[in-house]
């Protein structure tokens, strides 16, 4: 009956999250550990941090992954499928009606007016939440160094991935250094892809859709505007699809909840419809789950050693200072008028001053007050 109760628990937390979780991976994050470290306690806070980490150095979407995680670690097997299934479902469905609305009427609904309040208000969200992961993951004075370091980098578009590893490795050889020896390292065997086969009942277009988004989702490091990149070289290069579908496909995903992969879902659609759309969505998620399932039994083999202890340290260190670069860079964009401002401002009080307040209420306040604000 347990197990069974927290497969509930997980269904509705995710289902809620791919709902409100607008903002991108970092807001996503910040929502997750509001939910699960904060109010249900699921996690401690290293863990969560650990969990960041370990997401960050393998490709594919970080919250989807975060998610799958979660559920991993809270029921099994089946938590893990649920977890990522409900997360992922929400924005993969609104996604698919503009996908629709798109083909049949030549353009997507005018919806910036509600978008102009959210975004302020998805940094309040963020904010709220890197102070304690920073608190926490600041253990010394050299890992202080290292995410100011990563935090510089991430501000001069260096490519994440680098720092990442970067500092994880810098991190490993002062440990070995500092311990004068190796003590017992596990070699941990790289990830073994599944083959997925072709199926019979698939045609030649859905075929080439599934691997060209299968290897997209197996290799794809770092933010949503990489993902747009591959699918430029892949889809726009080739002709399959128009740059300003891409363009509008990109414009879907910043304005629909969940993670911003579910843009692939509307470019499914607009090549092969229906069954365009399903095909491409489950080949740009499916390596997540599998990398997760690989992953997450590790992570706890990575803490207990003292040199992987110092690895994952450091790349939390460098994972919260990339969210903190994020964050910058999101503010940059959106906060840029007196009406942004205000909305900025007002969300981080609430959030400051009602630390509790659940994060759809943010978003929701942000999005009303941004409507009304561009009526005057």
């Amino acid at each position: 009956m347990m197990v069974e109760g927290n497969l509930k628990e997980i269904a509705k937390l995710f289902l809620k999250l791919g709902i409100i979780g607008f903002g991108g991976p970092a807001a996503h994050i910040a929502m997750m550990r509001d939910e699960v470290v904060v109010k249900r306690k699921w996690f401690t806070e290293q863990h969560f941090l650990d969990l960041i980490g370990a997401t960050n150095l393998i490709p594919g979407p970080n919250s989807t992954e975060m998610a799958i995680h979660i559920g991993h670690e809270k029921g099994g097997w089946k938590g893990l499928i649920i977890a990522g299934l409900c997360f992922i479902l929400p924005a993969v469905l609104i996604t698919g009606i503009f996908a629709w609305l798109y083909k049949e009427f030549g353009q997507l609904p005018e919806v910036q007016p509600f978008i102009y309040g959210i975004k302020p208000a998805i940094i309040a969200i963020i904010l709220s939440a890197v102070y304690p992961l920073a608190k926490k993951s600041l253990k010394s004075i050299e890992l202080g160094i290292i995410g100011l370091a990563v935090l510089i980098g991430s501000l001069l578009n260096f490519y994440e991935i680098y720092l990442m590893f970067g500092a994880g490795f810098i991190a490993l050889f002062l440990a070995y250094f500092r311990n004068n020896k190796l003590k017992n390292i596990n070699s941990f065997l790289p990830f073994t892809f599944l083959e997925i086969l072709n199926a019979g009942f698939l045609s030649a277009t859905n075929s080439k859709l599934f691997w060209i988004f299968l290897k997209i989702g197996a290799i794809l490091y770092g933010s949503g505007y990489v993902l747009f990149a591959f699918i430029d070289t892949e889809l726009v290069s080739t002709g399959i699809i128009t740059r300003q579908q891409l363009i509008d496909a990109i414009a879907v995903g910043q304005f629909t909840p969940g993670p911003v992969f579910s843009s692939v879902t509307f470019i499914g659609y607009q090549i092969n419809g229906l069954s365009g759309a399903a095909i491409s969505t489950i080949a740009i998620f499916l390596p997540s789950f599998v990398f997760v399932a690989f992953l997450n039994p590790l992570v706890k083999k990575m803490r207990s050693s003292a040199l992987f202890s110092a690895f994952l340290d450091a790349v939390n260190v460098a994972s919260v200072a990339i969210i903190i670069s994020v964050c910058f860079a999101m503010g940059k964009d959106s906060i840029t008028d007196w009406r942004t401002i205000l909305i900025a401002i007002l969300s981080i009080t609430l959030t400051c001053r009602f630390r509790r307040i659940n994060s759809a209420f943010i978003v929701l306040g942000g999005s009303i007050v941004g409507y009304l604000l561009t009526l005057f």
